[in-house]
């Protein structure tokens, strides 16, 4: 779906959501992502999924848009997280402190909620770990885990109340959310489908305008596998089989977190398929010439911006290298101190 497609058809589905009960309030980040959507439920209890970041002007442009729908904070009782990146929850404990609203996430975001400066402190070793195995400069990795810590404040703690699963639901008092845990942009991606309505919230795992990043994120507590640099868990290849699971459900309105609602769920994952599919042949390519590093890949990709947002592209770039992996087209010798990757023939 084009962009000029998404806004031609957002008035009618974003009037499909309000006469659902469900009000999308978009409000700044500091982020290059832009605003981020929280979305207000007017049920009972009274809903508020994705709070927007830790910040003055966010809690601000929130607190507007709920007195224009006639609410306050002190009115909600219920927040839901759909995962665990701060432009998606940093209001959390101010507003379930002003709120008394209970707090429903998934079951192993709950420990990393409960000291998110010690989670966001392990994750930014495990980000550095990751980019110095796969060919980053020491120097360059201690930079940006510096930047990174700067945006922390931007985050939020938070004690999850009513922990949720895989399979379980959520009960309003007009309609009920069916929890499915979608991992791959982050381990906690998680969505929130209304069967009878056929609407999805789904976080940042579904956006109209932009790819979704599946970054190499640390395993959260109760998770299998090893929360190593040389064991890391493969984001990309665990959102593609989210995705398929997403592209078989019949929604008819797919509400993500930044940006204007997806109607046509199924054609928009299909082109993220060929646009997958045709930057890991690109990345093949550029393997031709002899083993190298994901950094080596990157910076002949992106340039300078391999420099000024490493892990971001480090991410994409073992993303797809893990697809070539697995689908027998490339190999990675990781018996050394950098992990090395080399084309294999058809």
């Amino acid at each position: 779906m084009s962009s000029a497609q998404a806004d031609e058809g957002a008035g009618g589905s974003l009037s499909q959501a309000r006469d659902a009960g469900i009000h999308l309030m978009a409000v700044p980040t500091p982020f290059l992502v832009g605003r981020v959507n929280c979305y207000l439920i007017e049920d009972d209890p009274l809903t508020l999924v994705d709070t927007g970041p830790n910040s003055g002007k966010s809690l601000d442009e929130l607190e507007q848009a709920l007195a224009e729908l006639g609410h306050r904070i002190e009115d909600l009782g219920l927040i839901v997280i759909t995962h665990q990146h701060m432009d998606h929850l940093g209001l959390l404990e101010i507003i379930a402190r002003r709120s008394g609203a209970e707090v429903a996430a998934l079951d192993v975001l709950g420990p990393y909620l409960e000291n998110f400066s010690a989670s966001a402190t392990a994750d930014d070793e495990f980000s550095m770990a990751v980019m110095r195995r796969h060919g980053v400069p020491a120097e360059l990795a201690t930079a940006l885990q510096m930047v990174g810590g700067a945006f922390r404040a931007f985050g939020s703690s938070g004690r999850v109340t009513m922990p949720v699963r895989q399979g379980t639901e959520l009960t309003l008092r007009d309609r009920t959310l069916a929890v499915l845990h979608r991992p791959g942009h982050s381990p906690s991606d998680t969505v929130f489908w209304d069967e009878r309505r056929r609407i999805l919230l789904a976080g940042d795992h579904l956006l109209s305008r932009i790819s979704s990043n599946p970054l190499i994120s640390r395993p959260l507590a109760g998770e299998p596998a090893g929360a190593t640099a040389a064991d890391r868990p493969h984001a990309l290849v665990q959102y593609m089989d989210s995705l398929r699971q997403t592209r078989e459900m019949p929604a008819e309105l797919v509400l993500g977190g930044h940006g204007p609602p997806v109607t046509d769920h199924a054609a928009l994952i299909d082109e993220r398929f060929r646009m997958s599919e045709r930057r890991a042949g690109k990345v093949r390519r550029l393997l031709e010439p002899g083993p190298q590093t994901a950094y080596d890949i990157a910076s002949q990709m992106w340039g300078n911006v391999a420099v000024t947002q490493a892990f971001l592209t480090i991410s994409e770039v073992l993303g797809h290298l893990d697809l070539l992996i697995a689908d027998g087209r490339a190999a990675e010798d990781d018996s050394g101190p950098v992990s090395l990757f080399e084309p294999l023939a058809p």
